[in-house]
């Protein structure tokens, strides 16, 4: 099919076929800025030429850089518009020739600016604080409108003042802030032809950094390697960074200096004076830097720097003592000499020692001096931080002082010391004399010389009365010289005590005395005590002396007997006369002897305790026993109080103790002891202890805490012990025919035991017997227990030296070895040793 318009073109061309046409396609042209376009002039009828024109007028002509004119065939020529700007625009014209023949076309070409952004970066930083310019150029033709947006909205700029769109399209925001940072969108648009285009700016606001110090002061103590930190925190957008400065000097990590990881704390190492001072932490960022000063006050311990030993003689004006010491604060000084504390000022009433301190030097100036100023003085300096301490030593030349008791006693024979104590300085010599001979001379053999560094002893033992006297001692060094006579005295025997009461029981009596008006110059070593009946021999004892002794107990007597007592005192020397002779009468039998006294002794192991007690008065008749019974009157850890006696513990008469084994932990215990005669039993003596608390004690699980009790282990532990027991004892019995099972069938199946014997057991022999509480009854005799016949004269009262007897006077002889001990339970034991006592355990029962 053809196309209409080459049905235009041929019809033009055979009604015309002489004429010349041209055509433009396009008829117009618009082109963007930067942007090519080509137009085709199409020629009907013979041309020979075909040219283009620019708007200027001027023949284009082939291969021009921007503008590119082709023919391609007889009838069209293409003209090429390459990246056309506004020079581009205007009227191009078309001409075909062809000898005289002429034909042209015109087209209208227009050139336009797209819309462009020439310059909107993005991001764009500000300060908070300042006006923000947030830039957005755009350029079009026609020029473009500039809408801003932000969050999705526009921004009103009627409604906030802050915002204001400038002349050249500009956002800007006065005093933008934090809170302004984010996304904006700068959008262009051309109404013209439509056409819109935007650019999404980010806006990012620095903040100016804020810095606080922790600590605006520091404090530091030097020379003592400790190390001090300083340290601010800083804030700020972007994060600052934060650096250190000294004297105007940026401190890095190093031996002296360490920074952390963000730089906010800096250690001082090993802190010294010279680092007192200022420091400047700075932080800083995009929007700026601000710094902080933190001042570190170096403060120093004090220190002596100087302290001399001095020398002075007695008797001089003065000696002066000097301290000089360093610290920061300045310290203080003081001296100080034996338990005297020496400050500032005049230290004595004789104003003989005086201080004076200036800044840091202290002066110690002590007039008239005498030997007793000689020793350690010591320098004290102190402040804030601490202190420093100094001895020095004061040297005082004095002649020798002698001391010393003057008066010694001794007698022939008996060798004495006479001393001679010297202090001098520098060290004495010492010389000895008697009636202007130095001793000990040539003609005597009874004296020796002893010396030390301060004293010299004259050793003398009298051979007659010539030997006691005066003896001067006499001693010499470069400052002078001291003598003293000393005088030995014939020692005499000491003076008779006096009897001040006696005080009767029935077989006892309480002698209380005085100590001698004179002693004969020596201590007292014994009292003698001597008693008898009127007309008859002194019987005597004798004591050890001591200070507090003011009584003495005479044992041994008979009831309702007149005794005359004396006594006299023995030194070295010898007895001294007695005194004259007190008359007393014993008192009747009393029956009961008088309650022990007790004492409590805890032993190594806090659940084990020895009771001692002290035999008193036997009321007339000899002790036959001890008996001892003991009860747990509280146990804290089982809230109740337990009142039940344990079984009556019998001791023999001369036991003075008893040991109680096994005793419960932090347990309160009454203790009461009887001693028993052949006229009956005394009053209870009676003592309260608590034992210590268990040292192996595991404390109760806090907060109901699982596992088992104490009391659970315990009794876990006691019910292995019993099986093992019974395994054990079921093994003696069919093997060896003995043990606890074999004990049982004897005594209540009848069967006969290996080795049996059908007589009692042996009086003396341990008699076992049963009480509620199924625990053995040990009872321990050590003496027959026949009661004397108190008719036919009565019997014979025992002294220290008397044996017992029976009415009819024949002598009973203490057999020691019948009381003897059988225990039920193979874990307990009670010993029965002359003057020891028995041991038994606290948890069984046992008399």
């Amino acid at each position: 099919m053809l196309q209409t318009r080459d049905l235009i073109w041929g019809l033009l061309f055979i009604g015309c076929a002489a004429a010349i046409q041209v055509q433009i396609t396009p008829t117009q042209g618009e082109i963007s800025v930067g942007e090519s376009k080509f137009f085709l002039c199409e020629v009907v009828g013979d041309a020979k030429d075909i040219d283009w024109y620019a708007p200027s007028g001027e023949k284009i002509l082939p291969n021009m850089p921007d503008i590119f004119v082709n023919r391609a065939d007889e009838t069209t020529s293409t003209l090429t518009i390459y990246h056309a700007n506004v020079d581009s625009a205007g009227i191009y014209k078309c001409v075909a020739k062809n000898g005289d023949k002429e034909a042209q076309a015109t087209v209208q070409v227009k050139i336009f600016q797209k819309i462009t952004f020439a310059s909107a970066p993005s991001p764009q930083e500000f300060n908070e604080g300042d006006d923000a310019d947030i830039v957005c150029n755009v350029v079009s033709s026609p020029p473009p409108t500039i809408i801003w947006k932000h969050k999705g909205s526009k921004i009103q700029v009627a409604k906030d003042v802050r915002y204001k769109i400038m002349d050249n399209g500009h956002l800007q925001i006065r005093g933008i802030k934090k809170i302004d940072e984010g996304m904006y969108n700068c959008e262009a648009r051309v109404m013209a032809r439509g056409e819109i285009d935007f650019k999404m700016i980010k806006v990012v606001v620095n903040v100016l950094p804020t810095i606080r110090a922790r600590l605006s002061e520091v404090n530091a103590t030097a020379d003592i390697g400790s190390s001090a930190l300083l340290a601010c925190d800083a804030d700020g957008f972007p994060e600052p960074t934060v650096t250190w400065a000294h004297n105007n000097i940026v401190l890095e990590t190093g031996d002296k200096y360490s920074l952390n990881e963000d730089g906010s704390e800096l250690v001082i190492k090993d802190v010294k004076k010279v680092d007192e001072g200022d420091y400047t932490c700075i932080a800083k960022n995009k929007a700026g830097e601000k710094a902080e000063e933190v001042s570190l006050n170096v403060f120093v311990q004090p220190k002596i720097t100087y302290l001399n030993n001095q020398t002075a003689s007695e008797f001089d004006d003065q000696v002066t003592l000097t301290c000089e010491a360093l610290g920061d604060p300045t310290p203080t000084i003081s001296w100080s000499f034996e338990n005297r504390v020496f400050t500032e000022g005049e230290q004595s009433l004789d104003r003989n020692i005086v201080v004076r301190s200036h800044a840091r030097v202290s002066s110690l100036t002590l007039k008239n001096v005498v030997f007793t100023y000689a020793g350690q003085y010591l320098c004290t300096a102190s402040n804030s931080i601490g202190q420093d301490n100094q001895h020095m030593y004061l040297e005082v030349r004095y002649a020798p002082k002698i001391q010393g008791r003057v008066t010694v006693y001794t007698w022939e024979g008996n060798a004495a010391n006479i001393s001679c104590e010297v202090e001098a300085h520098p060290g004495a010599s010492v010389v000895w004399f008697r009636d202007g001979l130095q001793l000990p001379s040539a003609n005597t053999t009874n004296m020796k010389l002893y010396n030390t560094q301060t004293v010299s002893y004259l050793e003398i033992t009298p051979d007659s009365q010539n030997d006691f006297g005066s003896y001067n001692c006499t001693a010499t060094n470069a400052m002078g010289a001291d003598s003293k006579e000393f005088i030995l005295i014939q020692a005499e025997v000491p003076s008779s005590p006096e009897i001040q009461q006696v005080e009767p029981f029935s077989s006892t009596a309480v002698v209380a005395f005085e100590e001698p008006d004179s002693m004969g110059g020596v201590p007292i070593i014994k009292y003698k005590v001597e008693w008898r009946l009127p007309g008859q021999d002194w019987t005597g004892s004798e004591h050890d002396a001591n200070d507090e002794m003011t009584t003495i107990t005479i044992v041994g007597l008979k009831p309702e007997t007149t005794y005359e007592v004396k006594m006299s005192a023995i030194n070295g020397k010898g007895e001294g006369e007695s005194s004259p002779a007190s008359t007393f009468k014993t008192e009747p039998v009393q029956g009961e002897p008088s309650a022990p006294i007790l004492e409590v002794k805890i032993q190594d192991r806090g659940n084990t305790l020895k009771i001692n007690w002290i035999k008193q008065d036997d009321g007339g008749s000899p002790i036959k026993h001890y008996l001892v019974r003991y009860k747990a009157v509280s146990i804290p850890s089982k809230e109740k109080h337990v009142s039940d006696w344990k079984p009556e513990i019998r001791l023999p008469h001369n036991s003075e103790y008893v040991t109680l084994n096994g005793l419960d932990w932090n347990t309160e215990y009454e203790v009461h002891v009887v001693a028993e005669n052949q006229q009956g039993k005394s009053e209870p003596a009676v003592i309260s202890f608590r034992t210590t608390t268990d040292p192996t004690t595991i404390p109760d699980a806090v907060d109901g805490g699982s596992g088992l009790g104490t009391g659970a282990i315990v009794g876990i532990l006691i019910v292995v012990f019993f099986l093992l027991l019974l395994g054990v004892d079921v093994t003696c019995y069919f093997l060896n025919k003995c043990g606890l099972l074999m004990c049982i069938a004897v005594n209540f199946c009848g069967k006969a035991g290996p080795g049996a014997k059908s007589k009692d057991i042996e009086e003396g022999k341990a008699a076992f017997t049963k009480d509620e509480s199924k625990e053995p009854i040990v009872e321990v005799r050590t003496e027959e227990e026949h009661t004397p016949n108190q008719g036919g004269g009565g019997p014979t009262e025992p002294n220290e030296t008397t044996p017992l007897t029976e009415p009819d006077g024949k002598t009973v002889k203490d057999d020691k070895t019948k009381g003897q001990t059988e225990l039920k339970n193979a874990t307990d034991e009670v010993k029965t040793v002359p003057n020891e006592a028995p041991q038994t355990n606290g948890n069984e029962s046992k008399a």
